[in-house]
């Protein structure tokens, strides 16, 4: 399989996992990383043995780089998202596509006209826990699907990240930061949705760093910390999510899919494994179901693998823009109908292509 250059932009705590992925993925070539914080850049080259970029414009203007991938913080998604694609590159974006719709679709509809590719994160559902949970839903092994419930608990990063500030910005928050984890599965799971609405709260006003040099240090938050969505899907299946950075401790599950005849427990949809259990009408007790793959690790720049692939086989990858697209659009107007205290509808939608059984 012929190998496309990536260039990363951004150097922060997820790009060690990106900068591994040629050793797990044949496809990928790390040609480079760039950083506004040109030491931090400078120190991943080194310790990665690629090329060190001064500036992510240098980045962005070296015409040997096949695909940006976007791991700056989410409010500087979009701007890198749209450079990438003016530069004529494919760009593979972490989570969200992009902190504002108006600003995804730009991003989309750039891509569709320069018949560039957009890939999003996360691309856990590639793993074989979630396809493992879809092989379930689409061969009928609960019965007719009537709903799911997603529960994101947590008590936010600054327990552990040395700079948590942006998590509790406008575009993060547990609803942005790991909402597309869970919301992403679900629609892989149930397909697009057509309304949502929700309520959201602040529940703290100021947050103290933990960890590191910087513990004890405040600092303010700009953005909902406790959210409750509920979703129609066009299937007219309901579903629910909670995300949260305000509590310490919960039994509840990641996520739960009811049918007809049953229940699927879906794993930790922030990772790529299982298990994968399942209450089946006619099978006594709960079932633990094979994975479908071997991809149970920590398989970060699988999406990425997979986007190149299907760039050079001419058919759509996995993680893509739309789905990407849905996604923000679906998070934005949760919020928004939080404030308004309505249903907001949906005008974006997506389809997905079906894996072989074995991904």
């Amino acid at each position: 399989m012929k190998k496309m250059r990536a260039g990363i932009i951004g150097a922060g705590n997820i790009s060690d996992i990106y900068l591994a992925a040629p050793s797990k993925f044949s496809n990928i070539e790390m040609a480079g990383i760039a950083d506004l914080l040109s030491h931090k850049a400078k120190e991943k080259a080194e310790l990665y043995s690629i090329p060190f970029y001064e500036t992510p414009d240098d980045l962005l203007e070296d015409p040997t780089i096949d695909i940006i991938v976007n791991l700056t913080i989410p409010s500087a998604h979009a701007k890198i998202n749209l450079a990438a694609l003016d530069h004529g590159k494919h760009v593979y974006s972490e989570k969200p596509l992009a902190t504002r719709y108006e600003d995804g679709k730009k991003i989309i509809e750039k891509a569709t006209a320069l018949n560039l590719r957009v890939g999003v994160a996360p691309d856990t559902i590639l793993g074989a826990g979630i396809q493992t949970a879809v092989q379930l839903v689409n061969e009928g092994k609960i019965g007719k699907i009537v709903g799911a419930k997603a529960f994101m608990m947590g008590s936010g990063p600054e327990s552990w990240h040395p700079n948590p500030a942006f998590f509790y910005e406008t575009g993060a928050g547990p609803l942005f930061d790991m909402g597309p984890y869970y919301l992403s599965s679900l629609l892989v799971l149930l397909g697009p949705v057509d309304s949502v609405t929700g309520i959201a709260q602040t529940t703290y006003l100021e947050r103290t760093i933990k960890s590191q040099e910087r513990a004890g240090e405040t600092f303010p938050v700009t953005t909902p910390t406790h959210v409750e969505g509920l979703m129609q899907f066009k299937s007219n299946v309901t579903a629910s999510i909670t995300a949260t950075f305000d509590i310490h401790q919960s039994k509840l599950p990641f996520i739960e899919v009811y049918g007809s005849k049953g229940t699927i427990h879906v794993p930790d949809p922030n990772l790529f494994g299982g298990p994968v259990s399942y209450l089946a009408e006619g099978e006594a007790g709960w079932q633990e179901a094979p994975l479908v793959s071997g991809y149970i690790g920590n398989e970060r720049g699988l999406g990425l693998s997979d986007m190149i692939e299907s760039i050079q086989s001419d058919h759509q990858h996995y993680c893509h823009g739309e789905l990407g697209l849905h996604v923000l659009e679906l998070m934005e107007k949760l919020l928004e109908s939080s404030v308004e205290r309505t249903f907001k509808t949906l005008e974006s939608n997506f389809s997905m292509r079906t894996l072989p059984e074995k991904v």
